[in-house]
């Protein structure tokens, strides 16, 4: 579902019916502390939307929480995004990228640049 923002988030829900709109809720965050404190404003510097879109990996779990950046007291709260594997059963240092073992890596050949004349036998 589309944020206010405008970015397409799997995690984003609103209920809609006709004309009417309901609560908004994020089902990342949910039952998590501090869940009372998210609004949807959060989502505009959520990291989650363009993770997604990089790395679409079904061993990719993602945690959230809300909370300030350390040692950045003058921002205001924001999401807060940490990433593990369910194959590596580890930590993701880079969700954008993935841990590195879910998915093999693509090899490519290049053929020679050695082509043999062929001879025309009419010439």
């Amino acid at each position: 579902m589309r944020t206010p923002d405008g970015k397409a988030c799997p995690y984003y829900y609103v209920d809609v019916q006709r004309w009417r709109t309901g609560p908004d809720e994020c089902r990342l965050i949910e039952g998590q502390p501090g869940t009372e404190n998210w609004s949807s404003e959060l989502c505009r510097q959520c990291p989650v939307p363009d993770i997604r879109r990089a790395n679409a990996c079904p061993n990719l779990v993602l945690h959230a929480r809300i909370g300030r950046r350390p040692l950045r007291f003058w921002e205001k709260p924001r999401m807060q995004i940490q990433a593990t594997c369910t194959k590596s059963k580890g930590p993701v240092a880079d969700p954008y990228v993935g841990c590195g073992l879910c998915h093999e890596h693509l090899t490519f050949l290049v053929a020679d640049n050695t082509h043999e004349q062929i001879e025309d036998p009419n010439a």
